[in-house]
């Protein structure tokens, strides 16, 4: 039974790399890397860190990714010099993904509660949403595609899943697929109305192909280690098993010496390994 479970991996820093070693190569397990985000790594010199990250991987096979830049970076955005930006920091992302051979990257979703709650009084606003998002994602789907990166969307605010599911499908590319926090999405369920965890992993069903997995309580985004919420993981992983999708698992927790007492957690779950 526990060969067949999927494999759990993880989000950490490039610091976090010498810890985690063996347990990451053992079954070459699914690896986010998360020092690349800070407009300051970006836009400094962040050779270094890759170099140190591929010393440490050497002979690493399994899926490697990195979370990409996010913050005050609203993808959605109206205004062309903010989109400008929202380019620039893209484009980086996918030169730290090219140099270090990573395969997807993380970006944030840009719908808000403020969106799905006003829709109504805004009739076309989520299609223009989508337009916008194009203007600011275009170019680096295009590049994704030719370097062999995914762009994986997360949810944040996000109420209505298949809002995020219909953009990724916008794009009628394999460079562009979803990403599932259930941490974020069960802050979703309690606090805004949002579905429980599982129908979001329902509603991404085949386009699913990236998923944080951390524990919270629905007020607040916790990133505590799996167990300690509320999260019903069981019915995560039915529905998981239901799409037939096969996303990077990725725990990411705020304690990082925590992470293989997580994966544990999974497997004493009969959940994965």
């Amino acid at each position: 039974m526990s060969s067949e479970l999927p494999i759990v991996g993880a989000a950490m820093r490039v610091a976090d790399l010498d810890r985690n070693h063996n347990w990451i190569l053992e079954s070459h397990r699914d690896l986010e890397l998360q020092d690349f985000v800070p407009a300051e790594t970006l836009e400094g010199d962040w050779q270094p860190l890759v170099d140190h990250a591929k010393q440490r991987l050497d002979g690493y096979t399994g899926r490697l990714g990195i979370h990409g830049p996010y913050k005050e970076l609203l993808l959605d955005t109206s205004d062309p010099g903010i989109r400008d930006v929202i380019k620039r920091r893209l484009w980086q992302g996918l030169d730290v993904c090219e140099a270090l051979g990573a395969t997807s990257m993380v970006i944030h979703s840009p719908f808000t509660t403020w969106d799905f709650h006003n829709q109504a009084g805004k009739p076309g606003v989520r299609e223009q949403a989508y337009d916008y998002c194009h203007l600011s994602l275009d170019a680096a789907v295009k590049r994704a595609e030719d370097i062999g990166v995914t762009l994986m969307i997360e949810n944040i605010e996000d109420v209505d899943p298949s809002w995020r599911v219909e953009l990724a499908k916008t794009f009628n590319s394999p460079a562009v697929a979803v990403s599932i926090d259930t941490g974020h999405a069960h802050y979703a369920h309690g606090s805004t109305g949002a579905p429980p965890v599982d129908y979001y992993v329902l509603a991404a069903s085949q386009h699913l192909g990236h998923m944080h997995l951390q524990d919270a309580d629905g007020y607040a985004d916790r990133h505590w280690t799996p167990g300690m919420g509320t999260i019903h993981w069981h019915a995560v992983f039915a529905a998981l098993r239901k799409t037939g999708a096969t996303p990077r698992l990725i725990i990411e927790i705020a304690d990082k010496t925590d992470i293989q007492n997580a994966a544990s957690w999974f497997e004493a779950q009969g959940l994965a390994r």
